[in-house]
């Protein structure tokens, strides 16, 4: 009961089933080298954007000067973009401001700077920038140490006060003529 035509029927199934997943299989060899061809394509494409849009910001950054011909000493669209999300929507900022902030930025870096320059190694470490840049980050707890130290001094300058008037009261002697005031204790 062996029938030829049920062989061919299976072989002609088996070869066109042979033939889709070869199919598929150069469909998705042909995606995929499309798809990476896509890839390389964007990736150049991003760089030379890149590369035009830092040409451009080292222009602009050579390029950025104030109304007196001063350069600045970073891209004045930037610092803008940075004063703008830390300031409320409704404010805005004066050109005087905007060129007035860059140049304290630049201020602050130089000084910085200078302080990184003390140090007698030719590689900058991270816990060297975070000693110099202490002061700038902490400035409100400085300030807070400042006020403590300042009340603390009064305090002291009060006790002193105080004592010296005790001294003058109790410890006079009938005998002695009391001399003028001690330049030391005067009160101001």
């Amino acid at each position: 009961m062996y029938d030829e035509r049920e062989d061919e029927f299976d072989e002609e199934i088996n070869q066109e089933e042979t033939e889709e997943i070869i199919d598929s299989e150069e469909a998705r060899e042909d995606e995929f080298d499309e798809e990476i061809n896509q890839e390389e394509t964007e990736e150049i494409i991003d760089s030379e954007e890149a590369v035009e849009s830092d040409e451009i910001t080292e222009e602009d950054a050579d390029n950025e000067v104030d109304e007196e011909g001063e350069s600045l000493p970073f891209a004045k669209a930037e610092v803008v973009r940075l004063m703008k999300q830390n300031l409320d929507r409704d404010k805005m900022i004066r050109e005087r401001v905007k060129v007035e902030m860059n140049k304290f930025l630049g201020e602050v870096l130089e000084k910085v700077c200078e302080q990184l320059n003390e140090y007698p190694y030719t590689t900058i470490e991270y816990e060297m920038l975070k000693e110099s840049i202490y002061p700038y980050q902490n400035i409100e707890r400085i300030n807070e140490e400042k006020k403590r130290i300042l009340m603390h001094l009064h305090a002291i300058k009060a006790d002193c006060d105080a004592l010296s008037m005790d001294v003058k009261k109790t410890l006079k002697l009938k005998d002695v003529h009391e001399e003028e005031e001690d330049p030391a204790f005067m009160d101001y």
